[in-house]
């Protein structure tokens, strides 16, 4: 039997290093491919093969049907993620996160076997509740999160087997080779350690997802796929159990580490202009995601400590 046939579309991104390092360990089953853009391909990525695509021309596609071929599942991590680059430049915003092209060149294949796996976020609800089910309406306030529910609309309308993935928060270890934006965990850690009081909101609560939880839940859908091959249309909410704030993040990290519980300032978010508008309460239930894939999420505090105690081992 031929080796199934894997695209990580956004590899170089957080969650695209860790699906490619997770991957490869099963690389005598797998052919592995990964898409680049901005950033260049990490030099240890060996056995794996780069593309560079721009997904918003669509170039760099046609060379991976001559090079790589159908692939059986692509997962598609890559998006102009950050809410306040949105609000700037909404139109590319919309042409990065529409993945209009990636459709229409995975449309060009026998249809239907190929599953896409894509990545959204929880901040395609409103905020005005607490823990969002799958069902809840999608009514984003920001242009990040209009632009990840037009990619889910347009992938439901125009591909048939799918797994849409509502992602919180990634947090976990740095990866192979260190992404430019700052990590949660890593930036509280590296802010608590100076002793230097920092501010952190006690009015917005998300349900932070640890990375390996995730990749873990990638893996699963993948699996199922290559061994069932039964028609699939998911919309999963992916989080850990835990509800937390900003103040709650830190306090995890300090607990942890030790630091004095007197440096974590709790205020409002109000009182930060951040140039976006960003949902107060984007909690969600995973009841979905835990009886669908019987996966059961790590807990935040855990997922702290096991992010900090792989930091504690690259260093040393």
């Amino acid at each position: 039997m031929s080796s199934k046939k894997i695209l990580i579309v956004g590899g170089t991104g957080y969650l695209g290093q860790h699906l490619v390092q997770e991957f490869k360990a099963i690389q005598d089953t797998l052919s592995l491919a990964f898409t680049y853009h901005t950033n260049p391909p990490p030099e240890r990525l060996s056995h794996v093969l780069p593309f560079h695509v721009d997904l918003r021309t669509g170039n760099g596609f046609d060379h991976i049907s001559q090079n790589f071929g159908q692939p059986d599942v692509v997962v598609n991590c890559a998006a102009l993620s950050v809410p306040r680059a949105c609000e700037v430049d909404p139109a590319a915003a919309m042409a990065i996160n529409v993945p209009s092209v990636l459709v229409k060149w995975l449309s060009s294949f026998k249809n239907g076997c190929t599953l896409l796996i894509h990545l959204s976020t929880d901040q395609v609800y409103e905020g005005t509740k607490s823990f969002y089910k799958e069902a809840d309406e999608a009514l984003p306030v920001n242009v990040y999160g209009r632009s990840k529910v037009a990619a889910e609309q347009f992938i439901s309308a125009n591909y048939s087997n799918f797994a849409i993935l509502r992602s919180s928060i990634i947090y976990g270890p740095q990866t192979v080779s260190p992404v430019p934006k700052s990590l949660p965990v890593q930036w509280m850690d590296s802010v608590l350690a100076k002793g230097d009081a920092m501010d952190f909101f006690h009015d917005e609560f998300r349900c932070p997802v640890y990375v390996k939880d995730l990749v873990t839940i990638v893996w699963t859908l993948t699996n199922r796929w290559i061994s069932e091959r039964e028609p699939m249309q998911l919309l999963l909410n992916v989080g850990g159990p835990d509800r937390v704030s900003r103040v709650q993040m830190a306090e995890a990290v300090a607990h942890i580490r030790g630091y004095n519980l007197s440096l974590i300032k709790s205020v409002s978010s109000s009182t930060v202009n951040r140039g976006v508008k960003s949902p107060a309460d984007i909690s969600m239930d995973i009841t979905r995601l835990i009886q669908t894939l019987n996966i059961s999420p790590t807990a935040f505090k855990d997922g702290v400590k096991l992010t900090l105690e792989a930091e504690s081992l690259s260093t040393s």
